[in-house]
């Protein structure tokens, strides 16, 4: 008996840091359907969590790491955490040297509007020398938004609706179930193994695809490739504005792809109900089975139009072809303004 007495309070010690969110400590639970992250500068990671609250575990860094405050409560009718910056200027090495990135931050550390003060986070000079890594676990269901301005967001096997938003930070999500939205700034994205709508947005980087199932894709990147491989889903759109679009396991009914500039290389799987291509300056290259059956319309200003396909012509001109292909049963439109259109059989 005295034995056990003796543990007991090593016991409640290590209990206080999984306390509820009043409590100080470095995990935090967060109850609530609609639950938002809010740290400017380090890593956060996103994973599946059990339960029905998001915890948050938080781990403060650098010479000024006890400047922190970690504050929560509920904002515009949403459960939040927020880690809390102090000054103008944040000091995050991982930035790398001579890189800023500029933000408006309100007194309570929430972002991503025109409101607030201006911080600027750099990588390396004076300033307030902290940073946060963050653990973020999720319950199945749960609809949650992370907010990020600077580091890395990974966000591994989350069942719900997962928002990211980051201003200056690559992004990679694997295993997710349910919607997937994401908004980055500048920063290359990741998506693999995806079921449910999919949605990126990112003004500068590379957007990968792998595995998606089911749903609506929507791609919207303003300088950066987009690439993927197994890609199933009802509808996809991809809007880049400088950059090639290149897909292999392409098996979606509905695609419209467009780019300023940059080629377009599809290799296709199932049956097309509606196909759109279009390029300002790139050669459109689209793979399809040899059942491919679509009313089409090929044009390109300047380049040439070739198909492996017996096409029922209607209407030729040298630059612009009308026709049939099989049984017509899909449409089918590629435009390019200067480059090739190749159609092959697989």
């Amino acid at each position: 008996m005295p034995v056990r007495h003796r543990f007991l309070p090593l016991v409640a010690v290590l209990l206080l840091p999984t306390a509820p969110l009043a409590a100080q400590g470095t995990r935090y639970t967060l109850s609530g359907t609609d639950v938002a992250v809010y740290n400017l500068a380090g890593e956060m990671r996103v994973e599946a969590g059990s339960g029905s609250a998001v915890v948050v575990e938080v781990t403060r860094h650098g010479s000024d790491a006890s400047k922190l405050e970690v504050q929560s409560g509920p904002i515009n009718g949403r459960q939040t955490l927020r880690v809390v910056y102090p000054g103008d200027r944040i000091v995050y090495p991982a930035l790398g040297r001579h890189s800023e990135s500029q933000t408006r931050v309100n007194d309570d550390g929430t972002f991503n509007g025109k409101r607030g003060r201006e911080v600027t986070i750099a990588g390396d000079g004076s300033g307030l020398e902290a940073f946060a890594d963050l653990r973020v676990l999720v319950p199945t269901g749960q609809r949650i938004a992370v907010n990020l301005v600077a580091g890395r967001v990974v966000a591994t096997n989350v069942n719900g609706q997962l928002r990211v938003d980051v201003s200056s930070a690559d992004v990679e999500t694997t295993g997710t179930r349910g919607g997937l939205s994401i908004d980055v700034g500048s920063g290359n994205v990741k998506v693999s193994d995806a079921e449910g709508d999919v949605n990126v947005d990112t003004g500068s980087g590379d957007v990968v695809l792998t595995g998606i199932k089911g749903g609506e894709v929507g791609i919207d990147t303003g300088s950066g490739d987009v690439t993927g491989t197994t890609l199933g889903a009802r509808s996809l759109k991809i809007d880049t504005g400088s950059g090639g679009v290149h897909l292999a396991g392409l098996a979606a009914a509905d695609v419209n792809i467009d780019t300023g500039s940059g080629d377009i290389d599809l290799d296709v799987d199932a049956s097309l109900r509606s196909f759109h291509a279009e390029t300002g300056s790139g050669d459109v290259k689209l793979r399809a089975p040899a059942s491919l059956g679509a009313e089409v319309d090929f044009e390109t200003s300047s380049g040439e139009i070739r198909s492996d396909f017996d096409v029922a012509v209607t209407r030729r001109e040298e630059d612009h072809l009308v026709g049939r292909i099989g049984d017509g049963r899909g449409r089918m439109s590629i435009d390019t303004g200067s480059g090739d259109v190749t159609l092959t059989r697989k």
